[in-house]
C-alpha cells in the first residue's frame, strides 16, 4: 500500500468496527511482542490542555538528552503528526512499516471474530511499534476521548499520571457533571504511581484524589494560586511557580499569549520535578527552564502570520480561557475574528463568551466538520444577536480566511478559533 491508501484505509475504520475492551487491546500489544516494554511511558489524561502538556513534557526531555517520543491527537494536517520522535514527525516509510505489521494483526483478529481495532486503536499500537522501533526511551502519551477505557491506558506501568483541568466535554460518552467525567479521566490512575493533577475544579479534584487514595498512589495537586504570572506580551508570559523545588526567583517563559497555558506548563514542571524526586529521570533546572520556553504546539494560541494566532478552543471552557487571553490584548489592538464550529459543541454559548467578552470589531464566520457543519450564516446570525455589528458569512473555509485577513487592520490582531478543524485547514492553507 501506499501512504495515501494506508491513510484511507485507517479512516475507514469507523465504520466497520466498534471500541474494544482493555483486554482486547493488551492482546493486541501482546500478539505485537509487547513493543510498550521497550520503553518508559508519562501517561496523561484531562479536557483541555492534555496535549500543550504533553508538549511541555516532551521538549523538557528532549532538552535534557532523552530520546523522546510524543504520542498526541487529532492531527491538524497530516497523520503523522501524531508520531514525534525528538521534536520530528515519522517518516511516511516508518508510518507503513508500522502500518503493515497492524493492518495485518487486524485482519487475522477479525477473521477469528476477535474483532478489528478501531481508528484510534489502530493509532496507539502503530505508535508503540514506532516508538520501539525508533529507540526512544520514554514516550509521552496523551489518552483519546476519555481515560479509564481508552486504549492508552493498557499501558501498565507509567512513570506518572497527570491530569490537566476536567469540564463538561463529550458529555454522551464520559458522563454529564465534571464529577462523572474526573472519574473516567482519573481511570489512569495506576496503583503506586503518583499522580500531578489540577485541583482548580473542586469536584473534579476531589475525586481525583480520592481515586489516586484507593490505588494506593501520591496525589500532587497543582493550582493556579501556585503560580505568579510575571510579564505578558504578543511574545509569551514570564512567570514563578512557588513550591519547595523551585523559588519565586526561578522565572519561566512560555512562548503563548494565553494564561491557560501557565496552569499547563505547571503541571509538566511538576510532574518532572515528581519524577526527578523519586530518581525516575534526570533533569536539571536548566532543562527545565529551556525545554519550557522552547516548546511549541501547534494551534493552540499558536502566531502563525503577523498579527494572525489560531486557536483550537472548541467547548465552552476552552473558549472562555481563549476568552480571558484575548480580552487581555483587546483594549490595544483591534480585534478581527474568524470562527468556525460543529453542531455537537454548544456554539450560541461560545459566541457568547467571545462576543461578551472581546467585543471584536470585525468577525468573518465559516462552515466546517463535514456532517457536522453548522451554517456560516447561522454562526454569522448568533453573533450579531449577541452585539457583533460587522459579522460576515463566507462558507469556504479558504475564502473565509483570505477575507478575514482583508479586514484585519494593519496594527490588529486576527484570531481563528472554534475548531480544531478549522485551524488544520488554515494551517494546510498556510503550509501550501
Amino acid at each position: 500500500m501506499t501512504f495515501e491508501e494506508a491513510c484511507a484505509y485507517i479512516d475507514e475504520t469507523p465504520k466497520f468496527t466498534k471500541k474494544h475492551s482493555l483486554d482486547h487491546t493488551r492482546e493486541c500489544l501482546r500478539r505485537l511482542g509487547n513493543p510498550e516494554r521497550a520503553f518508559s511511558v508519562i501517561h496523561v489524561a484531562g479536557t483541555n490542555g492534555k496535549g500543550s502538556v504533553c508538549a511541555f513534557l516532551a521538549s523538557v526531555l528532549g532538552t535534557a538528552g532523552y530520546r523522546t517520543g510524543l504520542f498526541t491527537s487529532p492531527h491538524l494536517i497530516d497523520i503523522r503528526e501524531r508520531f514525534v520522535v525528538d521534536g520530528e514527525m515519522i517518516s511516511e516509510e516508518e508510518f507503513l512499516a508500522a502500518f503493515d505489521e497492524v493492518r495485518d494483526l487486524s485482519l487475522d483478529m477479525e477473521k477469528a471474530g476477535e474483532g478489528h481495532p478501531t481508528y484510534f486503536e489502530m493509532l496507539f499500537l502503530m505508535g508503540m511499534l514506532i516508538f520501539k522501533e525508533k529507540g526512544t526511551e520514554i514516550v509521552v502519551l496523551e489518552t483519546g476521548l476519555g481515560g479509564r477505557l481508552d486504549a492508552t491506558t493498557a499501558v501498565s506501568h507509567p512513570l506518572a499520571c497527570v491530569i490537566t483541568s476536567i469540564s463538561l466535554d463529550h458529555t454522551q460518552y464520559l458522563g454529564s457533571t465534571v464529577e462523572l467525567i474526573a472519574a473516567e479521566k482519573a481511570g489512569i490512575i495506576v496503583p503506586e504511581i503518583p499522580v500531578v493533577y489540577d485541583a482548580n475544579d473542586p469536584g473534579a479534584a476531589e475525586v481525583i484524589k480520592n481515586a489516586a487514595l484507593l490505588a494506593g498512589s501520591r496525589a500532587i495537586p497543582v493550582y493556579e494560586s501556585d503560580t505568579v504570572v510575571k510579564k505578558k506580551s504578543r511574545a509569551g508570559i514570564d512567570f514563578s511557580f512557588n513550591n519547595d523545588y523551585y523559588d519565586k526567583n526561578t522565572v519561566f517563559h512560555i512562548p503563548f499569549i494565553a494564561d491557560y497555558q501557565v496552569m499547563n506548563a505547571s503541571l509538566a514542571v511538576r510532574a518532572l520535578e515528581v519524577m526527578a524526586e523519586c530518581g525516575q529521570i534526570s533533569v536539571s533546572r536548566e532543562d527545565v527552564i529551556r525545554g519550557i520556553a522552547d516548546t511549541s504546539w501547534p494551534g493552540r494560541m499558536e502566531t502563525v502570520l503577523p498579527g494572525v494566532i489560531l486557536d483550537g478552543a472548541h467547548n465552552e471552557d476552552g473558549i472562555r480561557k481563549f476568552a480571558d487571553a484575548a480580552e487581555y490584548f483587546a483594549g490595544d489592538f483591534p480585534i478581527c475574528l474568524l470562527f468556525g464550529a460543529v453542531n455537537d459543541k454548544d456554539y450560541p454559548d461560545m459566541i457568547g463568551l467571545i462576543a461578551g467578552k472581546i467585543r471584536p470589531e470585525k468577525v468573518v464566520t465559516t462552515q466546517i466538520g463535514g456532517a457536522r457543519e453548522v451554517p456560516a450564516e447561522e454562526l454569522a446570525e448568533v453573533f450579531r444577536e449577541k452585539g457583533c455589528a460587522d459579522v460576515t458569512a463566507e462558507p469556504d473555509p479558504k475564502k473565509a480566511f483570505g477575507l478575514a485577513l482583508q479586514k484585519k487592520p494593519e496594527d490588529g490582531l486576527l484570531f481563528c478559533v472554534g475548531s480544531l478543524y478549522l485551524v488544520g485547514i488554515i494551517k494546510g492553507i498556510i503550509h501550501s
